[in-house]
């Protein structure tokens, strides 16, 4: 049987396109097969119709003008070019045919604020523990998905999920995985699976991406 085709999300780097290669590592451990997609927003709707599910990777701080909002000094911006495709794939993607998603990170945020959700752009300023969601560390989630450990490096996060369902929170309260209910499979996860050793909320969830993609 055919390896489900997984379209991986890049950033863009000057005249480059690319991707952290555990997100690929991932996916193919997981039985996917792990296809780049360039940032060709015209092209969304295309990509999303080959592709038997979408991962949306981490990445820097959306743009917040376009949800007229300042984005906020401390803000490391998306290229313009990278938002503006995901968001085209994140349109695409709003059928009840769409394939499966995975975001995570920025994908997530991304995810909640294109379903009217509402961004923390800088949580040093709101949250007293949050050093424990930035690089290098480590904290405990709970919810829907179970509890565990989980790794994240991360300074923004989702303050209204929008029209998405939260199904995993940290202790501290902070929004750590969203997900459409009416869709099969469309989650959301604030932390970094390909980082995290717990297997359900870190292998474990490319599994489940690549096992609704080829159902």
């Amino acid at each position: 049987m055919a390896r489900p085709l997984i379209g991986i999300t890049t950033d863009v780097d000057g005249d480059r396109y690319q991707v952290a290669a555990s997100y690929v590592a991932a996916v193919t451990a997981a039985g996917g097969l792990g296809v780049l997609l360039p940032c060709e927003p015209a092209r969304a709707g295309e990509y999303v119709r080959r592709c038997d599910g979408v991962l949306l990777t981490g990445g820097d701080d959306p743009i917040m003008e376009h949800w007229a909002s300042v984005t906020h000094p401390a803000a490391k911006k998306i290229d313009p070019l990278r938002q503006a495709f995901e968001l085209a794939l994140l349109a695409a993607l709003d059928t009840d045919e769409g394939p499966p998603v995975l975001g995570i990170c920025l994908g997530m945020q991304l995810m909640g604020l294109h379903r009217g959700g509402a961004l923390d752009q800088h949580l040093p300023e709101t949250l007293a523990t949050s050093a424990r969601h930035g690089p290098r560390n480590t904290h405990e989630i709970q919810g829907d998905l179970g509890h565990g450990t989980v790794h994240s490096h991360h300074h923004q996060a989702l303050s209204d999920a929008g029209g998405l369902h939260v199904v995993a929170t940290a202790r501290d309260g902070v929004i750590e995985a969203v997900r459409d209910e009416s869709r099969p499979f469309y989650l959301g996860v604030q932390w970094h699976p390909e980082r995290t050793p717990d297997e359900k909320l870190g292998a474990g969830l490319f599994r489940e991406l690549v096992v609704a993609a080829g159902v």
